[in-house]
């Protein structure tokens, strides 16, 4: 039954500050935490993203001052797209394992697309779980392609019904490189 006089966790998403780095840090190793390998790369990738300036969206999910989620969203080119194409990918996505299922995840990626949309955005990409991402719009796009994926994972979502949808490779930014 409802407790109208029960406390409720609030969670606040935001664009990341300077001070919350080391946090978004602890946030990937924790989600990452039975793949440890992985999960160091993901903050490696994110802190190189940052380093070059090539974070174009990244949000912090905080409940009671401590950071629980983070997201990231990078610009990525497409093979057969004009160069005034301005697609994203979208990576990674965190969440502290105490904190899944709580709709923390979800709220990133909405408040991020959206936040994508008011930047000009034509579209965003993903590598990841079809039956997780297609709630947001995402679904597998025969005519994109990332060397090296799963077969059916790479997912995009078209954020300007006007922008032309591009067709190719796609090629994330060179913080994806990493060993």
């Amino acid at each position: 039954m409802f407790d109208p006089h029960a406390p409720v966790d609030i969670v606040t998403l935001r664009d990341e500050r300077a001070r919350d780095v080391d946090a978004i840090g602890r946030v990937i190793a924790a989600a990452f935490a039975g793949e440890p390998r992985q999960g160091q790369r993901e903050r490696q990738i994110v802190d190189a993203l940052r380093a070059a300036g090539a974070l174009g969206v990244s949000l912090v999910a905080e409940r009671d001052d401590r950071v629980i989620g983070h997201i990231a969203f990078s610009p990525v080119a497409i093979g057969g797209a004009s160069p005034d194409s301005r697609w994203y990918a979208l990576a990674p996505l965190a969440v502290r394992p105490d904190c899944r299922r709580q709709s923390v995840g979800a709220g990133l990626v909405r408040t991020g697309l959206d936040a994508l949309r008011r930047l000009g955005a034509h579209g965003c990409v993903v590598l990841g779980d079809p039956a997780y991402y297609a709630r947001f719009g995402f679904a597998p796009c025969s005519d994109l392609a990332l060397h090296g994926a799963p077969a059916g994972r790479l997912l995009a979502l078209a954020l300007d019904a006007h922008a032309p949808r591009p067709s190719g490779d796609v090629r994330y930014h060179d913080a994806f490189d990493l060993g």
